[in-house]
């Protein structure tokens, strides 16, 4: 039997669609400041990182065997691998690489991690037709710009539904980007929005498992695809952002439209990107701070913790709340792991979360006396730490911003600590600090040849 609905919607939404269209091809080439500019390479060389250092991981390899049984054409390079496979699958491939670690960036206003569907897809379509590294900046910039401010637009409300904001806005960004790199005309880009809205990618119902890697790859390729078919003609509504039953509307029961309207191409969001120095989930960062900052105060020992006591926002245990994970994409949703890592090794990167750190019997050991307490007076970026020692003494920290966040943001240097350390297991020393000294500055590259040959192993 039919059923006649009746579901809130607002029926006068501004042209969100056409107004992003317009801007992603009428900007100009390099149209903002200097702060800008150099945020836009600390993206771009911190997800160039992110996708070496995962790319033998058994997440990456299996998903690389599926591409390989559509016997891709070779278009397309996959960081820190010799393979080449088409430049849709590349960007599926690099965009799962570079979150498998769970160590990209964050635009922390909506918890998105912007460069994985959206460089993933630059820097594919960029080798394949052979684009500038400018022209590559230039389209990062302005994807990042239409996924986070849809992000603005219906964050937190949408998140809180379930959906993985990083893949169901990544998208827009990516076809928002490949649009600018292949020269379309406002109307073929607004195209391109408008089939890229039809492929939301992500639930976050996925984190903890190999799924949640695939959203911003997924994301990716996506985009990229809506771009090249609306480059030959393909359609789609003209208000497939904004329409009652178009994608915010049906996405969020918040859509604050003036967060894409205003100043849009005068203040932009990746000006706002940060980067993880932490392997794990962003709401755990603080907690991690904490424990790092105690330990190293104090010349904390494993065997002198009795207990630790974390008061946090409900969203961290939400989010991370996994008491027992069994391998190390679990523990990166772990908050008790996390703590316990932070307190014995000082640090929480890649290493603190193989599965044998996971399972080692100190670790598991310190982690069971962590106890998270939720308290919703205290923002989702802070963390109130408590730590009882055997011999009686409570140390204590608050933490209001972590290490990485724009308050403290990381520096150059640590990026590249970061970049090399992640990346020169795969590709040796050397090439991993001519890849970052190439990523870092893009815009002065005449093509993406030299940076993909650091890239990948001999």
């Amino acid at each position: 039997m039919a059923r006649n609905t009746t579901v809130k919607a607002d029926h006068n939404a501004p042209a969100i669609t056409e107004m992003l269209a317009k801007f992603v091809v009428d900007h100009p080439s390099r149209g903002w400041d200097d702060k800008v500019e150099r945020e836009a390479h600390r993206t771009f060389a911190n997800w160039v990182g992110c996708a070496i250092g995962p790319s033998g991981h058994e997440t990456v390899q299996a998903a690389l065997a599926a591409v390989n049984e559509l016997a891709p054409a070779p278009q397309a390079s996959l960081l820190g691998r010799t393979e080449k496979v088409d430049m849709a699958n590349a960007a599926l491939l690099n965009g799962i690489s570079s979150h498998t670690f769970d160590f990209d960036d964050t635009h922390l206003k909506t918890i998105i991690h912007p460069a994985g569907p959206v460089a993933s897809a630059v820097l594919a379509l960029g080798e394949h037709i052979g684009a500038t590294g400018r022209a590559m900046l230039d389209a990062l910039v302005l994807g990042i710009e239409v996924s986070c401010r849809v992000g603005n637009a219906v964050y937190p409300n949408h998140y809180d539904r379930g959906w993985h904001i990083t893949g169901s806005t990544g998208m827009l960004g990516s076809a928002a980007a490949c649009s600018r790199l292949l020269g379309l005309d406002a109307e073929r880009t607004q195209m391109a929005l408008g089939i890229a809205a039809s492929q939301p990618i992500g639930l976050r119902e996925q984190f903890g498992t190999m799924t949640k890697p695939f959203h911003p790859g997924g994301a990716a390729k996506a985009g990229l695809m809506a771009a090249l078919m609306a480059k030959h003609g393909y359609t789609a509504s003209k208000r497939a952002l904004e329409a009652p039953r178009g994608l915010m509307q049906v996405f969020s029961d918040k859509t604050d439209w003036s967060e894409i309207t205003e100043r849009l191409g005068q203040t932009w969001e990746i000006a706002l990107n940060t980067y993880k120095p932490f392997a794990c989930g962003i709401v755990i960062h603080p907690s991690i701070d904490g424990c790092v900052q105690l330990r190293n105060q104090y010349d904390l020992k494993p065997e002198q913790i009795a207990k630790v006591t974390l008061k946090v926002h409900s969203l961290v245990l939400e989010l991370t709340g996994k008491k027992t994970p069994a391998d190390g994409l679990q523990a990166k949703f772990s908050v008790y792991h996390s703590c316990a890592a932070g307190l014995i090794f000082g640090r929480a990167g890649e290493h603190e979360y193989a599965d044998e750190i996971v399972n080692r019997h100190d670790v598991v050991a310190l982690r069971s006396k962590v106890e998270a307490i939720v308290d919703d007076s205290i923002d989702e970026a802070s963390a109130d730490l408590t730590i009882e020692t055997t011999d009686g003494r409570a140390l204590h920290v608050f933490v209001e911003h972590a290490i990485g966040s724009v308050e403290r943001p990381m520096s150059d240097e640590q990026l590249k600590a970061k970049f090399v350390d992640q990346s020169a297991p795969v590709i040796g020393q050397q090439k991993a600090e001519q890849a970052f000294a190439l990523a870092m500055r893009l815009a002065d590259c005449a093509d993406a040849k030299e940076l993909l040959q650091a890239a990948r192993p001999d």
